[in-house]
């Protein structure tokens, strides 16, 4: 059972790092979409898989045609005192709803 948790977090981050490692789109870039999001799903966090592990909420991605969970994992910060700011969406009243992506800072 640990092994199939540990291996689900690390896949999960590595999903979310291929997810959110371009950063936050700039204006040019960004997809808008007319839908708002869901609520947020309320998300289950399993034991930190070790120290200095921060937990990584899990937010609304939009694939071209429906918004799809992306669950919260545990990451190592890339630095030290490092905090995550987590995905949110934007409502711009022109052109629909927009991601900024989550980061560290």
């Amino acid at each position: 059972m640990t092994t199939f948790r540990f291996c689900r977090t690390a896949i999960g981050a590595l999903v979310v790092s291929a997810t959110l490692g371009a950063g936050t789109a700039s204006a040019s870039t960004r997809v808008y979409v007319r839908v708002a999001p869901p609520p947020p799903v309320v998300e289950t966090r399993i034991v930190a898989p070790g120290p200095g592990m921060v937990w990584v909420p899990g937010y609304h991605r939009w694939n071209g045609s429906a918004y799809v969970w992306v669950g919260g994992v545990w990451m190592r910060p890339p630095r030290a005192h490092a905090a995550w700011v987590p995905a949110r969406w934007v409502h711009d009243h022109r052109h629909g709803w927009y991601v900024v992506q989550g980061h560290w800072k």
